[in-house]
């Protein structure tokens, strides 16, 4: 009988308050259902210390990133960075992020995402580690900023790509990675995604949940909470296969070594 192949989530929010009464069960189920290793998002300098504590309760299962998300670029001070810093220099903590531009919700002001995330860039740089990124609505900026870095970074991903087919060329030119989230399962909104997954080389593509984010609404039987799980992480993948027409098990093997590859998880 073939083994079955494991998962990585490259991107959840074990942070979030949705978590807190479960969180050894919510590890469990996945575990249960082949992800093999979850990396914890940070999205600011609380949220990124928060992160990083749980990679110690579950070592070698969790892996966190540490940074801080376009909302959060507003409350930025002198000291920030220099936790962050601190923060990547812990073995568990594997990418600087979630950092970038969002000019959808503007919770920031945009002249103070620019600088915030150009100053990520410089950081991940200096320190040679790969960056997890944020896009909304700012493509064309986003493209400009990270050009001026992108050659001095080991890699990058944008996470939770829902672009254009132009969005997808400028990041797969620019030699990013892409990770795709149960967006892809939302018929209302994925269906630009379930076209374009299939223009992912499959060296660049990584799943993601996004959890408690982005349920996927195709689930069946239809989950009584709303919250997102990284249990659901093998659904996803097998939507994008089938976007993708490719075989699921095959789709696994690639992004796992992919996913192993680009943060250096064995």
């Amino acid at each position: 009988m073939m083994k079955k192949p494991a998962l990585i989530d490259i991107g959840v929010n074990l942070t979030n308050s949705a978590f807190v009464k479960d969180f050894p069960d919510v590890i469990e189920r996945a575990s249960a259902q082949g992800v093999r290793n979850i990396i914890v998002t940070g999205t600011n300098v609380e949220e990124s210390q928060a992160a990083y504590q749980l990679t110690q309760k579950f070592p070698q299962y969790l892996y966190s990133t540490a940074g801080i998300h376009p909302h959060d670029a507003k409350d930025v001070t002198a000291d920030s960075l220099a936790i962050i810093k601190q923060l990547a220099s812990h073995d568990a903590v594997v990418a600087i992020g979630e950092c970038g531009l969002d000019f959808n919700r503007d919770f920031s002001p945009r002249p103070t995402q620019e600088k915030v995330f150009e100053q990520q860039l410089a950081l991940a740089a200096e320190l040679n580690m790969p960056v997890f990124l944020h896009e909304r609505d700012a493509n064309e900026r986003f493209i400009a900023i990270l050009k001026q870095y992108r050659s001095a970074l080991p890699a990058a991903v944008l996470h939770c790509f829902t672009g254009s087919k132009q969005d997808l060329k400028a990041c797969l030119d620019l030699d990013l990675h892409i990770g795709v989230t149960g967006w892809i399962c939302d018929e209302r909104r994925g269906q630009t995604l379930f076209d374009l997954v299939k223009e992912i080389p499959s060296n660049r593509l990584m799943l993601e949940t996004d959890a408690p984010y982005l349920l996927p609404r195709d689930l069946k039987p239809k989950p009584k909470s709303r919250r997102n799980e990284p249990c659901y992480l093998p659904h996803i993948a097998k939507r994008i296969a089938l976007a993708r027409g490719e075989n699921v098990e095959k789709l696994l093997t690639n992004s796992l070594t992919v996913t192993e590859q680009f943060f250096g998880i064995t």
